[in-house]
Order: structure tokens, then sequence, then C-alpha cells
């Protein structure tokens, strides 16, 4: 797997008062600011930046980690969204959708995998999977909270693992 540093978040541009004390301007609201496909629905209808829009970026980018496509994908087309993609999936076909190169281990040992071993790696993608659509819903009145989604990951990773880490 190949990890890319992105513009996670919004970029703030500084006030042309920068020295200004007065006029204390975090970031500008001129336009959409953020990547396609990254960028919160709200922020297109001049929402200002806010966690719920960092939650939405999350969950595009956990579902990207995991089901190997991006948002922008040509996959996509006529409506049809990474989000949606992986909703479509929940819960019976999520390990369709899950990025092969994630799976090979399991491939290659198919026959030496435990039966209890391979339910377990298909709840916990499940769980991963769910938590990106939780976080990338449509409206941020719907999205999960960070710390919730924190606490539902480290839960799903010691749930894998078979122990507290």
């Amino acid at each position: 797997m190949v990890s890319h540093v992105g513009d996670f978040g919004l970029a703030k541009f500084p006030s042309s008062h920068h020295l200004d004390t007065s006029n204390q301007t975090p970031s500008s609201s001129i336009g959409i600011k953020g990547t396609v496909g990254y960028v919160a629905p709200e922020y297109g209808m001049g929402s200002e930046a806010c966690m719920a829009g960092d939650v939405y970026s999350f969950g595009i980018l956990l579902l990207e980690m995991f089901i190997g496509k991006r948002p922008t994908d040509v996959t996509f087309k006529e409506g049809l969204t990474l989000h949606e993609y992986a909703k479509m999936a929940l819960p019976e076909k999520v390990m369709e959708i899950i990025d092969p190169s994630l799976l090979m281990d399991v491939i290659e040992n198919n026959s030496k995998i435990r039966e209890d071993r391979r339910a377990k790696l298909e709840e916990c993608l499940n769980a991963i999977i769910r938590t990106g659509v939780l976080c990338s819903m449509e409206s941020p009145f719907e999205r999960m909270y960070m710390r919730d989604i924190v606490a539902k990951l480290c839960h799903t990773r010691e749930s894998f693992l078979g122990r507290r880490v």
C-alpha cells in the first residue's frame, strides 16, 4: 500500500490585513476550499468550515483506503458515489468491495485460515466500512463524532487482534 499526504481539512488563506490584529479573519469564505471528492457537500452550499466537514473527509479517506478506489474514480458516475458504493455493500457484500491487495494474505492462505478467523476479519472490515459510511453521510447532523469514531476503530482493532492494545 502506498500512502499519500494530502490536504486533509481546509486550506486557510491569510487576510489581506494579516498585520492588523483588529481584523482577525482565520480563513477566506470565498468559494469552496478542499479537494474534489473529499470536501463535505455542505461547503458547496456556503456553510462555514466545521468539525463535521473534516469528519466527512475522514470518512471518504477511510473508505478509499479499504476499498482502494478514489472518490473521483471512473466507477462513480451517474449519481453513484464512493459513499453509496460502500453503503450498498453493507453488510453481506463488504468482502467483495475490499481492495484485493489488503486480502492477499487471506487469499494465499485461504485453505489454512480457520473459519472463525475469516469471520472475525469480515466482521472487522464491516465495522470499518460502516464507520466510513457513517462519517461520510450527506447531512452533517447524521455523521459520527470524532471521539466516537476513534472509540469504534480502536474497538475494532482490539476485536481483530483479540487483545486490548
